[in-house]
């Protein structure tokens, strides 16, 4: 009997230590709270200036918010999220003309609350590409580039706004094993952009940045993350000039040879009928990355 006494109080203190450390644990995770009051503003960009709605068409614009209780900000324009801790986000529109826009903006609180805001934005984008770089870049139908992997300083990196490959530029297949050389890039006429990943089924690019694509595994060397799986997606291209430099830009995760985050926009630093070279810098802004492409 004092036996099964004992064994039914050892129960009991289990249980109630249990349920303590239950709700210990519960505690830990604090208020959950909603943002509240969003209050979204909009600046026109024009030669890096700021403009009277609805710009002097540049199609720029740079959308801030703020909000009570909020820790981010998620900002989704024209099919693209943009996720900023800081609350602000530059976007910039190419359909010719005046146009209206919804812009969404999702403020996130403790716990993954969230409380969302859409306004709408009337912008003015009076830049049209000029016929001979449609061509080069889509062959005016559809055309496929590749890394131009044989040739020297295909890839490298350099300074923010410094020369091109300015600290390093990769050797003719020097990056042979990253999952990197048999991508393709396809831009289409209508503005449909494919990357096929090659059959390996692997990307390469920055360590902590590439987890934004949501894929796995990988190789570590270095800052550099190594035949990272992911699988062949499509996205959309535009052509701006903002300050007069043709700039190539891609919706959602898109991206070209070597994953840095960032706006997913590429300077088109020079070009030829048969090669390009592009560079954009990396979404830590730490560096500019450097690609020379070439026709499949």
């Amino acid at each position: 009997m004092m036996k099964k006494l004992k064994n039914i109080i050892g129960f009991f203190l289990i249980t109630v230590l249990a349920f303590t450390s239950c709700q210990e644990d519960d505690l830990s995770f604090g208020e959950l709270v909603a943002p509240s009051n969003i209050e979204i503003s909009v600046t026109y960009i024009d030669d890096n200036a700021e403009s009277p709605a609805p710009g002097l068409g540049s199609g720029e614009i740079k959308v801030s918010a703020k909000a009570d209780n909020a820790t981010a900000y998620q900002f989704v324009i024209q099919g693209q999220t943009k996720l900023q801790k800081s609350g602000s986000a530059s976007h910039t529109f190419t359909t010719l003309g005046t146009n209206t826009y919804a812009v969404t903006v999702v403020a996130f609180g403790t716990g993954g609350m969230s409380s969302s805001k859409t306004i709408e934005v009337e912008v003015l984008a009076l830049y049209e590409p000029p016929a001979d770089l449609l061509t080069m870049l889509t062959s005016n139908s559809s055309r496929t580039w590749k890394i131009a992997s044989t040739v020297n300083k295909h890839f490298g990196l350099g300074s923010i706004g410094g020369p091109e490959f300015e600290y390093y530029g990769a050797a003719p297949g020097d990056k042979a094993n990253s999952g990197m050389y048999d991508d393709r890039y396809t831009f289409n006429v209508d503005g449909t952009f494919t990357h096929n990943v090659g059959p390996d089924g692997f990307v390469f690019g920055r360590e902590n940045l590439i987890n934004e694509l949501g894929g796995s595994g990988g190789t570590a060397n270095g800052a550099d993350i190594e035949n990272y799986t992911f699988s062949t997606y499509s996205a959309q291209w535009t052509l701006t000039a903002p300050n007069e430099v043709e700039t190539l830009s891609l919706t959602g995760i898109g991206f070209i040879g070597y994953y840095v985050g960032g706006n997913h926009s590429y300077k088109i630093v020079s070009r030829s009928a048969d090669e390009m070279i592009i560079s954009t810098t990396d979404g830590n802004g730490q560096f500019d990355w450097w690609f020379r492409l070439i026709p499949e």
